[in-house]
C-alpha cells in the first residue's frame, strides 16, 4: 500500500515538500474550517503561491490544454485550436460548463460547483470547486494547482480517470460512493482534509464536478492521441470527441462495487483474532504473496523493492538520467517516488477502517504497484476472502490501532 515521498535527484530537484497530517481523527474540516493554527499556515502558503504565480482563483481562467509529456513546440497551432474548440463545444468553460449528450451528470450540481466563488443572502454557495479544490487540484483538474508543488504526495490529477482508493475491480472507474467517501473522510497522512462538515448537497456538487473534469480530461487525451499522435483528419475532430465522451461516460456508468458480501472484517474473540493474526503473518512473509518484497519482513515499508513510481510519475522516467531530466521537464511537477506503506505507523491513505483496508488488498490501489489479490472479472484471485481478512488483522496488529 504505497505512500508518496518526495525524491530529490542530482539531475532533477524539486522544492522541499510539506507533508501534512490531516487524518480525519485529527482534523474533520475542510481547509476553510480547520484549526486556526493550521488554517493560518496553509492559507498563508497558498496566498503566497498565488501571489508568486499571479494566479487568482476568483478570475475566469480557461482550461489548459494537456501538453504534459509532449514537446510544446511539436504540436501545430491548427491542431491545438481544433482540439480546444472541440472540447469547448462539448464541455464549455470553467465559468460556463456544458454537458455533452450521453453524459448523465446532474446539471444543477455541476452549476453549483463551477464558476467563480460567490455566495447568496440565503447562504447558498457557488463556485465550490474553485473555493475548496482548485488551489491544490488546479482549474483543469490536473493536480498541479498553486499549492501542489510543496505538497507530498501531489494532489490527484483527475484527467486520466484513475482514482486510487475505490471499491471497484482493477481497471474500473470508482462508484459515486467512493468519491463521496474521500470527500467526507479525506486521505489520512496527506494534505487532503475531510469535508464532512460541508452540507451534503455541496459535497455532492464537488463530486459531480470531479467526474466532469475526469470525463473532460479523458476525452482530451483521446483527442490528442488521435489528432496529434495518429494525425487524424482535423475535419473528424468533433466526431472523435463525441465517441471518446461516450466511451468514458459508459465506463463510469458501468462501474460497480466488487466487495463480496462476506468481505467486511468483523469483530472476533481474542482466541480467534490471535489465530487470524498468526495466519496473516505467515501469508505476509510467504514467497507466494509478495507483501514483504515491498513492505519489508517487519512491515515497516523497507522491502527490497525501493524504486517504485505510480502511473502519474512513470511517464516522467527515461532510460538514462539525461532522458529523465528532459522528459520530466515537460511536466508541471517534478518526479515523485513511491514508498511502500509503513504499517507500524498505523496510518493508511485509503482509510483506517478494517473494511477499507480489506478493499486495498482485494482490489489493489489503482495507478500504483499495489496489485489486487481478490477476484475480479476473468481473474480467480490470488487470495480468498478469509486470507485477505487474516492479512488485514495482521497488518492492523503491527500499528498502534492493534486489534479491531
Amino acid at each position: 500500500m504505497p505512500e508518496v515521498v518526495a525524491r530529490n535527484r542530482s539531475t532533477l530537484m524539486r522544492p522541499r515538500s510539506i507533508s501534512v497530517d490531516l487524518r480525519p481523527s485529527a482534523v474533520s474540516e475542510p481547509l476553510s474550517l480547520c484549526p486556526p493554527c493550521l488554517r493560518g499556515t496553509l492559507l498563508a502558503l497558498v496566498a503566497s503561491l498565488l501571489a508568486i504565480t499571479g494566479c487568482s482563483l476568483s478570475t475566469a481562467p480557461p482550461f489548459e490544454l494537456n501538453r504534459e509529456g509532449r514537446d510544446p513546440a511539436g504540436i501545430p497551432a491548427e491542431q491545438v485550436t481544433a482540439v480546444q474548440q472541440s472540447l469547448q463545444k462539448l464541455f464549455g468553460t470553467p465559468d460556463s460548463p456544458a454537458l455533452p449528450a450521453g453524459v448523465t451528470l446532474d446539471w444543477n450540481l455541476l452549476k453549483a460547483a463551477a464558476g467563480p466563488i460567490r455566495g447568496e443572502a440565503d447562504g447558498r454557495q457557488w463556485g465550490l470547486y474553485r473555493r475548496h479544490c482548485a488551489g491544490c487540484h488546479g482549474i483543469s483538474g490536473d493536480g498541479a494547482g498553486p499549492a501542489a508543488v510543496v505538497l507530498a504526495p501531489y494532489p490527484r490529477d483527475y484527467r486520466n480517470g484513475v482514482f486510487k482508493y475505490t471499491s471497484t475491480a482493477p481497471g474500473a472507474k470508482p462508484v459515486r460512493t467512493d468519491l463521496v467517501r474521500t470527500i467526507q473522510h479525506g486521505i489520512p497522512g496527506t494534505a487532503m482534509p475531510s469535508f464532512r462538515r460541508l452540507p451534503t448537497e455541496e459535497q455532492a456538487a464537488v463530486v459531480e464536478y470531479v467526474q466532469y473534469l475526469s470525463l473532460r480530461g479523458e476525452t482530451e487525451l483521446q483527442l490528442l492521441q488521435a489528432i496529434v499522435d495518429e494525425e487524424a483528419d482535423l475535419q473528424d475532430v468533433d466526431e472523435i470527441a463525441r465517441e471518446s465522451v461516450l466511451r468514458a461516460a459508459k465506463a463510469w456508468q458501468n462501474a460497480q462495487t466488487s466487495l463480496p458480501v462476506d468481505g467486511a472484517t468483523t469483530a472476533e474473540s481474542d482466541a480467534a483474532l490471535k489465530k487470524s493474526v498468526e495466519r496473516g503473518q505467515r501469508l505476509f512473509v510467504s514467497p507466494a504473496v509478495p507483501c514483504a518484497r515491498c513492505h519489508g519482513l517487519a512491515g515497516n515499508g523497507r522491502g527490497e523493492q525501493s524504486e517504485l513510481y505510480d502511473d502519474w510519475n512513470k511517464r516522467k522516467l527515461g532510460a538514462t538520467p539525461e532522458q529523465t531530466r528532459q522528459l520530466a521537464g515537460r511536466f508541471k511537477l517534478p518526479i515523485e517516488q513511491l514508498h511502500p506503506r509503513d504499517f507500524t505507523k498505523g496510518l493508511f491513505h485509503g482509510g483506517d477502517r478494517p473494511e477499507e483496508q480489506y478493499l486495498r488488498i482485494y482490489n489493489g490501489i489503482k495507478g500504483t504497484p499495489m496489485p489486487a489479490f481478490g477476484q475480479s472479472p476473468g481473474n480467480p484471485g490470488v487470495l480468498t476472502p478469509q486470507q485477505i481478512r487474516d492479512l488485514v488483522q495482521y497488518v492492523r496488529s503491527l500499528g498502534p490501532v492493534g486489534r479491531l
